[in-house]
């Protein structure tokens, strides 16, 4: 067994823990409680679940640094316009 391969479980770990922090968060009814503060929370989870999925499994992590930031890039565009909709909605 290689390093590589305790990395990728630790990190398909910490995807599973994140995802369940997600659906407690979304399945409690905390976001309608909490206000912003929950719904924040499951995206910034989202952000993170997105970049180790892109450096470790997607294997970017090596990639030229052009790549990375036009994938965290695209990845941030993506969950700020979800979040604005969101926001929008709300008024």
């Amino acid at each position: 067994m290689t390093l590589r391969f305790f990395s990728v479980n630790r990190i398909w770990a910490m995807l599973l823990v994140a995802t369940a922090i997600t659906w407690w968060l979304g399945e409690s009814g905390q976001v309608g409680r909490g206000g912003m503060l929950p719904v924040l929370a499951i995206f910034a989870l989202a952000v993170f679940k997105g970049v180790w999925v892109m450096n470790d499994f997607m294997e970017l992590r090596h990639a030229p640094v052009g790549w990375r930031r036009l994938m965290l890039g695209w990845l941030i565009t993506v969950t700020s316009l979800i979040l604005l909709a969101y926001w929008l909605g709300l008024g």
